[in-house]
């Protein structure tokens, strides 16, 4: 069966809001404010919690090595308690999807976020029964952009690794794509249009009414 793999963060939905505001939650907590910028900071949110940690105590001196990892807990914990406050999906991505699956095609998503805190934003969204299958960060001993992590993505909504692509919005999603040797489609209208344009996918994509056309033409 052709399968289409969606990433998350960037993708379905514009996450970024909540996710930085997770990440204040621990700057706060030591007595450094807002590190972190909702506009600005936008693309590295995406990226995941401990790009945002890292991010953020760069901006200020005096802080300890491992403070990452003893932060990453405490992001993971608030980010689940204010997990969808600021977060939407994008225009258009659920039209996508229902016309990809009317048109014969399994469809599941492969995400970086814990497997967990995914499954809960997109039933707080109402979209998580549309999707086949969803694969985080720790499902598996392995994760994007490991092939694997898109594979077992593709076998669990039924459908056949050969007969698959991924649509991403970032170097991981592109490194995936390539390491498992299937097409991806990256989205052009999150915070790094620039950036995706210069990875050089098989397609990008301006609004997610373009999609299925697409997949069509690469996957038939």
């Amino acid at each position: 069966m052709r399968t289409v793999i969606f990433d998350l963060d960037g993708t379905l939905a514009d996450t970024s809001g909540d996710l930085i505001a997770a990440a204040n939650h621990c700057f706060r907590g030591l007595g450094l404010g807002d590190l972190l910028d909702a506009t600005t900071d936008a693309a590295t949110a995406l990226r995941g919690g401990r790009a945002m940690l890292n991010l953020g105590f760069s901006r200020v001196d005096g802080v300890a090595e491992d403070e990452v990892d003893r932060q990453y807990p405490i992001l993971l914990a608030a980010y689940a308690q204010d997990i969808d406050r600021h977060t939407v999906l994008y225009p258009g991505a659920m039209e996508a999807v229902e016309a990809l699956r009317s048109d014969g095609y399994a469809v599941g998503i492969a995400t970086n976020k814990p497997e967990g805190l995914a499954e809960k934003l997109m039933r707080s969204l109402g979209a998580r029964d549309a999707f086949a299958s969803l694969i985080g960060a720790d499902t598996l001993p392995v994760r994007k952009p490991d092939p694997e992590h898109h594979f077992e993505a593709v076998r669990r909504a039924g459908g056949d690794p050969a007969k698959s692509l991924l649509v991403g919005d970032t170097a991981t999603d592109r490194d995936t794509s390539r390491n498992a040797g299937v097409p991806s489609v990256l989205v052009t209208f999150g915070p790094g249009r620039d950036d995706v344009l210069a990875l050089d996918p098989e397609a990008t994509i301006d609004c997610f009414a373009d999609l299925p056309g697409v997949v069509r033409q690469l996957i038939g």
